[in-house]
């Protein structure tokens, strides 16, 4: 028989955290934050955003697409709009909804983002597709954002002859523009058969993409089922669609959906999400230190929970700034982009290093007995690698050695200085 020396005693955890309190909102520090504030302890109510009610609502979804669908499209006549003076409030309902369940945060998420893009063309969402007119949806439309690109599929738009009438136009203010065509297959389509509409990036010419708002209902749209395979996110298929004829709405010129601001401010809100189930998992070591079942915690799962502060304050810390950033208008163009870059290697890689902690503290108890801390685990490591790791950090690095880069806190040039 063999003897097994065990250094330390993982912390009992079969308590789901979430079962502990209710649901909490996860705050981001302001530039007059009290530093005293305990990031994963009890928190104040959002002033805006997200409401108690809803983040009840999100911990009812766990996982169930449909639900979470309900959710977003309450949240779209709610949530303040990114770069409208209130990024913050934005972002801390993203991080809010991540923290009690990634589906709700990542279908939120996309839905949030769709609204921001049309605004920001000047476009009201609501007047896309009038109630009561072909293409509406009688409790409103729920969006998506498809603008991922793969080797060897590829999505051309064409304009329609003029004086012809699109098979599959269905009016609305959108028949006053000119009618373009949609043809080829998109990759990375999540919940596409589920949405009602969606704003599509497509190649008008070997050099250029445009963006265009798409009925997903219309004939033509077909959605490729039974490859999503994914343990994290399952509900939320994200496979290619193919699209034939499929009548589309121009939204900005080519090259506009990359070009805006609001490309980099995107990015960020997708790591407010990380970052809020980055938030969510920590919350199960906190329970288990702060409640211990049978033992006080030793030094490891101290050690793990100092660490794990220490990220989690960082990265609330930078999403903070970016909002403050976005609203000031000083996140545009290559500041912009490099600010996007930097708050998501962040945040991604606080995420990772985050799970691997609390699998040390915890050991396998909860990933073998808790539902939803395994669920939670497998989603946040999935949708955390819509960061690039090393290539995204490889992409930082070229902008920080570009021409005409500036580090300086005003934007002067660096003139040859190092950007820290």
């Amino acid at each position: 028989m063999t003897t097994q020396t065990q250094t330390h005693r993982p912390v009992d955890a079969r308590v789901s955290a979430a079962s502990a309190h209710g649901p909490q909102p996860v705050r981001l520090p302001r530039a007059a934050a009290d530093p005293t504030s305990q990031p994963l302890g009890p928190v104040m109510p959002l002033a805006s955003g997200v409401t108690l009610g809803q983040l009840s609502s999100a911990a009812l979804v766990r996982g169930n697409a449909g639900r979470a669908l309900t959710l977003a499209r309450q949240l779209g006549a709610s949530v303040p709009v990114i770069g409208a003076g209130e990024t913050a409030v934005l972002f801390e309902t993203l991080a809010s909804l991540a923290a009690v369940d990634l589906t709700a945060a990542r279908v939120a998420e996309a839905h949030l983002d769709a609204l921001a893009i049309l605004r920001q063309a000047g476009i009201d969402p609501a007047a896309l597709f009038p109630a009561g007119q072909a293409g509406a949806d009688a409790a409103g439309p729920v969006w998506g954002v498809f603008a991922a690109e793969a080797s060897g599929l590829r999505l051309d738009a064409l304009p329609v002859q003029s004086g012809g009438v699109h098979p599959h136009a269905t009016g609305g203010p959108g028949a006053d523009a000119p009618s373009w065509r949609l043809d080829g297959t998109k990759p990375w389509c999540s919940l596409a058969g589920s949405l009602s509409h969606a704003l599509v990036t497509a190649r008008t010419s070997d050099s250029q993409r445009r963006l265009f708002a798409v009925d997903l209902r219309q004939p033509g749209v077909g959605v490729r089922a039974g490859g999503w395979v994914a343990l994290g996110l399952p509900s939320v298929p994200s496979g290619p669609v193919d699209f034939a004829a499929v009548a589309a709405r121009p939204i900005g010129a080519d090259g506009w959906y990359l070009q805006r601001p609001g490309f980099a401010w995107g990015g960020i809100g997708v790591a407010a999400c990380w970052f809020g189930g980055a938030v969510g998992v920590a919350r199960q070591l906190y329970a288990a230190v702060h409640t211990p079942a049978h033992h006080a915690p030793d030094q490891i799962a101290l050690a793990h929970l100092g660490a794990i502060d220490v990220l989690l304050t960082a990265c609330g810390s930078a999403l903070g700034q970016a909002a403050a950033a976005i609203d000031s208008g000083a996140a545009t163009g290559t500041d912009g982009a490099r600010l996007a870059a930097r708050v998501r290697g962040l945040v991604a890689r606080s995420a990772d290093e985050i799970i691997t902690r609390v699998g040390h503290a915890l050991g396998p108890a909860p990933l073998a007995f808790d539902a939803r801390h395994a669920q939670r685990i497998a989603d946040l490591q999935l949708y955390v690698r819509q960061h690039h790791a090393e290539r995204d950090d490889a992409a930082l690095g070229r902008m920080l050695l570009a021409p005409g880069a500036t580090h300086a806190a005003d934007g002067a040039p660096a003139q040859g200085g190092s950007p820290w």
